[in-house]
């Protein structure tokens, strides 16, 4: 997500990026991921309290996916724009985006 000039990672996504790799479908896992993206940008993970995360977290009813509510939950609480390249989040997130490279 991004707020104000500053690039940020919710940490439910470090979980996320894991369990994708576990079952198969990341062939990297996770700890890789986040350091090859610190390496190319900076990027700080999300100090956000998981009480008013999970709280808000809670009205995501448009998904079942726990690792999207509280992405987006995360997202909603900061007020801050959320890239994601998932149609359905763009859809419940108003500022949710996605831009593909040139």
């Amino acid at each position: 997500m991004i707020a104000g000039n500053e690039l940020l990672l919710s940490p439910i996504v470090i979980l996320e990026l894991e369990y994708l790799f576990e079952v198969g479908r990341l062939t990297v896992d996770a700890r890789t991921i986040i350091t090859t993206i610190q390496v190319a940008a900076p990027l700080r993970i999300c100090d956000l309290s998981f009480e008013d995360v999970a709280r808000t977290a809670l009205q995501e009813s448009w998904t079942r996916d726990p690792f999207d509510r509280m992405i987006v939950a995360q997202a909603r609480l900061r007020e801050a724009a959320l890239i994601t390249k998932d149609r359905s989040i763009r859809e419940h997130y108003s500022r949710a985006i996605w831009a593909r490279p040139r």
